[in-house]
């Protein structure tokens, strides 16, 4: 069967943000049939609204992360996913997390400043939600 790629809606925003999201559809879901496949992720542990930085994150481990000139690729093997990282800064980030205790922590040893993090949280929120990021710590 031929897969076709559409933009996520619900977690890139065209170039407003610095996480673009790509998925699979099937063409059942291309066409608005009932024959899609695809199941909505689970969310993500959240604290006020957002992605809690005072939790351990890491990449799933069937994430593959291609750095690119613009930031990174992410592949996820396991659901097809395809994320685009938009910002260095970000990419700096999500490779620092499984070495720390929180993103705060991750996000302080890479150099991150607090309005950078703040940046990053909508997009470390659309990570977790496509199962980019899941909850826990490598240490």
């Amino acid at each position: 069967m031929r897969r076709l790629l559409s933009t996520d809606p619900a977690t890139s925003a065209g170039s407003a943000g610095p996480v673009a999201s790509v998925r699979p559809l099937s063409l059942g879901s291309v066409a608005g049939g009932a024959g899609g496949t695809d199941a909505a992720p689970a969310a993500a542990p959240v604290r006020g609204g957002g992605f809690d930085l005072d939790r351990p994150w890491r990449l799933h481990p069937q994430v593959s992360v291609r750095p690119e000139s613009f930031g990174a690729l992410l592949y996820h093997f396991g659901t097809r996913r395809l994320s685009f990282l938009k910002e260095p800064g970000l990419l700096a980030l999500v490779e620092a997390l499984s070495a720390h205790e929180s993103a705060r922590a991750a996000a302080a040893a890479v150099g991150l400043s607090a309005t950078d993090l703040g940046r990053y949280q909508g997009s470390l929120a659309a990570l977790a939600a496509s199962q980019m990021l899941v909850e826990g710590s490598q240490l």
